[in-house]
């Protein structure tokens, strides 16, 4: 039972950080490294705002998730847009941004275990005799939300119909009016907010470390490139894919091998299935 809670609470935290980055590149086809830089970026912000400006929790973490926007719509548009099309480009200029949004926070002083977020809600719950904090709760129901809010938006909406309709076929698109820069950009901002979202769910669980931006990046790329790169629900699968073999790592071999799990699945799908498990790539065999 400890697994079984434990291992969903893990896998919809694995969806959460990876949402973003798979949003992005499924829709142009960007990957934007800076992913993790951005997750941390928005944690530092929200610390800012509640504890030196004395702003409310939930404000604070509401113009975090704004401010996030408006960095991932500039990091597109006056960079990334430059380099569009160019795919070692893109990795490079994005995973630079995110280098230098990371060292210059711990340039700045923001590092050690002193800058942490106060849990949404106290207290512990007894599920079938297992001890769950009930802020681990919360971020599987809003995690689940936010999957079931994407998949409205991107089928009921205007804005979400014009996104799908990029991500499909991007000439189809210009050709029925749809500005693919424009789109591009929105989809920057969009999954940087999910990105802070994702960090204002799961930093109260731990502290806000600069590291935490690498991981973060690692654990996403690894999620994408198993669930299907260009496919958010397939990130989605293969989050609780690598989420329970992480949690079975955990009990029967250690902590300290969590992360070589989601470096041998990053391996193991290049190897027996490069367009992943959910992806529209094509395979290796018919590339060659």
């Amino acid at each position: 039972m400890d697994i079984l809670i434990y291992g969903t609470v893990n896998s919809m935290a694995l969806a959460l950080m990876a949402l973003g980055f798979a949003l992005v590149y499924g829709i142009c086809r960007v990957p934007n490294f800076a992913h993790g830089a951005i997750y941390v970026l928005s944690g530092f912000i929200t610390w800012s705002l509640f504890h030196s400006l004395g702003l409310n929790y939930f404000v604070s973490i509401v113009c975090s998730m704004l401010l996030s926007g408006l960095i991932g719509a500039a990091i597109y548009q006056f960079v990334l847009y430059r380099v569009r099309g160019m795919s070692i480009s893109e990795i490079i200029a994005s995973y630079a941004i995110g280098l230098a949004i990371l060292e210059s926070l711990r340039w700045g002083g923001f590092k050690g275990s002193t800058y942490t977020l106060p849990s949404f809600v106290e207290g512990t719950v007894f599920i079938s005799g297992i001890p769950v904090d009930w802020h681990r709760i919360l971020v599987v129901g809003i995690g689940g939300a936010v999957v079931l809010f994407l998949w409205l938006f991107t089928h009921f909406t205007r804005l979400g119909l014009a996104l799908r309709g990029m991500a499909q076929d991007e000439r189809a698109a210009l050709m029925l009016g749809i500005d693919s820069d424009r789109m591009a950009v929105v989809a920057m901002a969009f999954g940087s907010m999910l990105a802070a979202l994702a960090a204002a769910l799961l930093l109260p669980l731990g502290n806000i470390v600069v590291e935490a931006g690498y991981n973060v990046l690692i654990l996403a790329i690894a999620v994408c490139i198993v669930g299907g790169l260009g496919s958010w629900m397939g990130a989605v699968l293969a989050a609780f894919v690598i989420g329970f073999a992480q949690i079975l790592t955990v009990v029967y071999l250690g902590t300290h091998f969590q992360m070589v799990i989601a470096l041998l699945a990053i391996i193991l799908t290049l190897i027996i299935k490069p367009s992943g498990l959910f992806g529209k790539q094509k395979e290796l065999e018919e590339r060659v």
